[in-house]
């Protein structure tokens, strides 16, 4: 995959088409030599689910690499970050020219927030269509 983001990891658990993929997200400075002495690094376990995976080969343990497109990754960001802080700051930016205070034009802000994650969770199973992860051998 031309473009594309990776991070090895190791079969969790496999369901039919679904394979759950236990991958270790490190900060860059986490595979540095003096890591353990410094509290800047860090490492997150995380677990990716790979839907209609057709890999009859795979066993649970097997080492694996994960991948998705730039592409698919940058909507996975407008969806997460980049759509909730524009929701964010034209809420603010409305409350704030109807003349509210701002403490109501913060919390009306975060307010917002819940329609739009609850739109986000009724939607998963399309957005999931479109945002997808393969997997490759080690």
């Amino acid at each position: 995959m031309e473009n594309s983001i990776r991070h090895e990891g190791t079969v969790e658990s496999i369901e039919g088409e679904h394979v759950r993929v236990r991958i270790t997200q490190q900060s860059a400075c986490s595979a540095c030599k003096v890591a353990s002495h410094c509290t800047a690094s860090e490492s997150k376990v995380k677990i990716i689910d790979v839907l209609h995976c057709q890999r009859q080969d795979l066993k649970v343990g097997d080492p694996v690499v994960v991948c998705t497109s730039s592409h698919s990754a940058g909507k996975a960001l407008l969806w997460g970050f980049g759509y909730p802080l524009l929701l964010l700051l034209a809420t603010i930016g409305v409350m704030l020219g109807m003349e509210f205070n701002d403490g109501v034009a913060a919390l009306t802000a975060i307010g917002a927030l819940i329609p739009y994650y609850i739109i986000l969770w009724v939607f998963r199973r399309r957005i999931t269509k479109s945002i997808a992860f393969s997997i490759e051998d080690v």
